[in-house]
């Protein structure tokens, strides 16, 4: 299961994680978002042990939203050792498995 991040732990578990983290910024309103929804729960069973698969919710991580510049819903941030590295605007399955294969 996708881990639930927010304001408060995004620090915790997104920048001060061993693994590589992809971080799923949507909206509860995005049809592209509750499309994709159910491929990300998927990716966190598939690279569960090797990968951090994160969810937060835009509109409720105001923080985290300023901070990377979130305009466009879904959008897709990757960590590796507590940095941005990447990032994927829009729902391709596909080219989230290549960025996220990148960084393992």
């Amino acid at each position: 299961m996708a881990v639930i991040i927010n304001d408060i732990n995004f620090e915790e578990i997104v920048l001060k994680s061993e693994l590589p983290v992809m971080l799923d910024v949507y909206t509860e309103w995005c049809g592209p978002c509750r499309a994709i929804a159910p491929y990300i729960e998927q990716m966190a069973t598939d690279y569960d042990g090797r990968a951090i698969i994160g969810k937060a919710d835009a509109e409720k991580c105001p923080e985290i939203s300023e901070k990377f510049g979130i305009r466009t819903v879904p959008t897709f941030l990757f960590f590796k050792n507590g940095k941005k590295v990447d990032d994927e605007k829009g729902a391709n399955k596909q080219s989230l498995i290549n960025k996220l294969n990148a960084l393992l």
